[in-house]
């Protein structure tokens, strides 16, 4: 048995035997044990875009604060401490620097994150996703795999290529033309393939007894 912590409500960890999901509802920061887990706090605080949209900022003038998650991130990071597995969050996260784990680099392979676990990158367009989608993991008490690992090149769109160009694409990025917004379920969801290997790392945890 594992627990998939932050997810969404019917996503791709849903109806799965084994797995325990928690979303929105259930309130992932109150886990208490004692699967392993694999963790996927909200990210939007502490991507690129933290402080918001730049149109709506220059709208508004109102600006979010960096890692203002609620504290999501500080509860994946200590139940993935405390009974192992994994967590996942986007290539830049400054979630990353913030809590002192050590930043891998962005062509894969594993290195020591700090003194509880490991971390890597790697692109979940090499597991099913339509981008590159480079991935941020940190990994405790876990088997490391030897994943595919690689920084490949973006793909664009005919039709953007021939309208824009391949220089302005890239400074684009892939995503602005392939569509779906910043929250549709196909650009932010999991893919199988990569979601049963994050699975199958927590499951590789010894397991821990629970606290009596």
């Amino acid at each position: 048995m594992i627990a998939a912590l932050f997810v969404e409500t019917g996503g791709s960890y849903w109806n799965l035997d084994g797995v325990d999901p928690w979303d929105e509802a259930r309130d992932a920061r109150r886990y208490a044990g004692p699967w392993p887990v694999v963790a996927h706090p909200p990210c939007q605080r502490w991507g690129k875009f933290w402080a918001g949209q730049p149109l709506h900022i220059a709208r508004t003038g109102e600006r979010k604060r960096k890692g203002d998650d609620g504290g999501c991130f500080a509860a994946a990071l200590a139940s993935v401490r405390e009974w192992g597995g994994v967590l996942e969050h986007p290539w830049g996260s400054h979630a990353w620097p913030h809590f002192g784990l050590a930043v891998p680099p962005r062509a894969g392979g594993w290195i020591i994150a700090d003194d509880y676990g490991w971390t890597c990158c790697v692109e979940q367009g090499q597991y099913g996703h339509y981008a590159r989608k480079p991935t941020l993991l940190y990994a405790v008490g876990v088997r490391l795999p030897d994943l595919r690992w690689g920084k490949t090149e973006p793909t664009f769109p005919k039709w953007a290529l021939d309208r824009y160009g391949l220089a302005k694409c890239k400074r684009a990025g892939e995503l602005a033309f392939k569509g779906g917004g910043k929250d549709n379920k196909h650009r932010i969801g999991t893919p199988p393939e990569f979601r049963d290997l994050l699975i199958g790392m927590a499951r590789s945890v010894a397991m821990q007894e629970p606290a009596q």
